[in-house]
């Protein structure tokens, strides 16, 4: 077998991604490299768009970590307590100080692009079931809900220790 037959993360594909990401209404898109959502590791690339917004979440199911490395742009992830107040940031940037992190289970979190076109690999235990493994924060606005924009705003600023009262 030749090793240029296996799949690629390619700048064309980040590239088309992002496009793609333009135009989707959640500002974000993602591309699998796994065969299924039952594959036992799920691996995927994430581009997101500035002011994207990805409701804090744990992943519920035994351990169910996930590590995510920076391959373009910058981009934070922020984790939270479980009362929803600010735990950490940590900045991942491709080519900077820190590029990868691994995500414990069950530690709330959410990203926040920092420059158009961030994009980060993923890299996580399967099978993948949204209901099953993705647990909303429930101190946090839904997609779609009118409060999404304060609460992001709150996200970009926050300090460690400080908790959202907009809810």
């Amino acid at each position: 077998m030749s090793i240029t037959t296996g799949k690629k993360l390619t700048a064309r594909l980040i590239q088309e991604l992002g496009q793609k990401a333009a135009a989707a209404p959640r500002k974000r898109t993602n591309h699998n490299f796994h065969e299924s959502l039952d594959d036992p590791i799920q691996r995927l690339v994430v581009v997101m768009k500035k002011g994207t917004y990805i409701r804090p979440h744990r992943h519920a199911q035994e351990n169910k970590w996930e590590f995510a490395v920076a391959v373009q742009g910058r981009m934070q992830v922020v984790l939270l307590n479980d009362d929803g107040s600010l735990r950490e940031r940590v900045e991942l940037a491709s080519g900077g100080q820190t590029i990868g992190l691994e995500i414990p289970p069950e530690a709330w979190h959410t990203w926040m692009a920092l420059e158009e076109d961030a994009a980060f690999f993923e890299c996580k235990r399967g099978p993948y079931s949204s209901a099953q493994t993705n647990v909303f924060a429930p101190w946090s606005p839904p997609e779609g809900d009118p409060r999404v924009a304060e609460y992001s705003q709150w996200l970009a600023c926050a300090k460690v220790g400080e908790r959202f009262a907009g809810l």
